[in-house]
């Protein structure tokens, strides 16, 4: 390898420090794991000392490695600062920007957000992942997460309201046609239901508190895969859990039906999380507002009471959220 290539092998080996396994810096490069090896080979030989102890099942700095890793996080952070700068004078958003979302984001409505934005910012490359879990986005290398929760959000990190984001009892017109609506919440007991994880119960909100409801489960999905269980209500197996949100995606439009929707089972806030940073990129700034902007469209089912909630929560300051202590 040329000399040129020693920057990015020092990425490659802070990242495999930080990740603590080849594998997984090699995932964050799209590398591979040979090529990752290659990388770390690389700056050893130009250093002329070993920087890790490597075992088939561990790994660990050595002495100058310890050195050089501190030494080599603050080089990269500097040049990443410089390059962030740079960027702020050009005033063009440009690079690949990482972003996370859950598997029930995964909709027409998110792809045309997408591609409205790169139509203003051909260049930025849009890298987007759906999973349903909350990401390190440090650790894993993600400039911006999609998310919602009923809770405070992850400490350390900033939290940008977006809209409120209600879930429902879904149903398809076949099912309810076939089995008769749900008119109260005690009714469920006699419905079939597809359910995520171990859950064994139906948990509503009403006028008069919250309600638990033992469920009849026909189908189980081991994962949170919303767009998968979103298939089954639409083939007639059961009612299921579902965001609001996916009744309005043309793939489910037409077969999916709220049952019970004076019952909501919760009601979780839709947030942009990010790292706090000296400089926000351009590219994570410009994709931030575009979002906000998209989201302050009012969706279908949202009164106007709702409506102006959301536009009042997206005009507050971003707050920091320190880390617990």
């Amino acid at each position: 390898m040329s000399a040129m290539d020693t920057l990015f092998s020092m990425k490659v080996f802070r990242q495999i420090v930080e990740s603590g396994s080849f594998v997984g810096a090699a995932d964050r490069f799209s590398l591979s794991t040979a090529m990752t090896s290659k990388h770390l080979m690389h700056l050893e030989k130009h250093l002329g000392t070993r920087l890790l102890n490597r075992s088939s099942r561990s790994l660990s700095l050595t002495e100058s490695g310890k050195l050089f890793f501190e030494r080599c996080k603050g080089i990269l952070e500097e040049v990443e600062e410089a390059e962030l700068a740079v960027g702020s004078v050009s005033g063009v958003p440009r690079g690949t920007l990482r972003v996370t979302a859950p598997s029930w984001a995964a909709t027409r409505g998110m792809v045309d957000m997408v591609v409205a934005y790169r139509q203003l910012y051909p260049e930025v490359v849009v890298d987007l992942s759906f999973e349903d879990r909350f990401v390190d986005l440090i650790e894993e290398g993600y400039d911006l997460a999609i998310r919602a929760t009923a809770d405070q959000p992850p400490a350390g990190l900033i939290a940008r309201p977006l809209r409120a984001m209600p879930f429902v009892i879904a149903a398809s017109k076949d099912y309810l046609q076939r089995c008769g609506v749900p008119q109260a919440p005690e009714d469920l007991a006699q419905h079939d239901c597809i359910m995520v994880g171990n859950r064994q119960s139906w948990h509503l909100t009403g006028p008069n508190g919250n309600i638990e409801i033992p469920a009849r489960v026909v189908l189980r999905f081991g994962t949170s895969m919303s767009v998968a269980v979103a298939h089954a209500v639409c083939a007639g197996i059961g009612l299921a859990p579902l965001p609001r949100m996916m009744f309005e995606d043309p793939m489910f439009k037409d077969a999916l039906r709220p049952v019970l929707v004076k019952h909501p089972l919760r009601h979780p806030h839709l947030y942009a999380l990010y790292v706090s940073r000296k400089h926000l990129p351009l590219k994570i700034r410009t994709f931030l507002d575009h979002l906000i902007e998209t989201t302050r469209i009012p969706l279908p089912w949202e009164d106007p009471v709702t409506i102006e909630q959301k536009r009042s929560i997206n005009a507050t300051p971003v707050v920091r959220l320190a880390p617990n202590k």
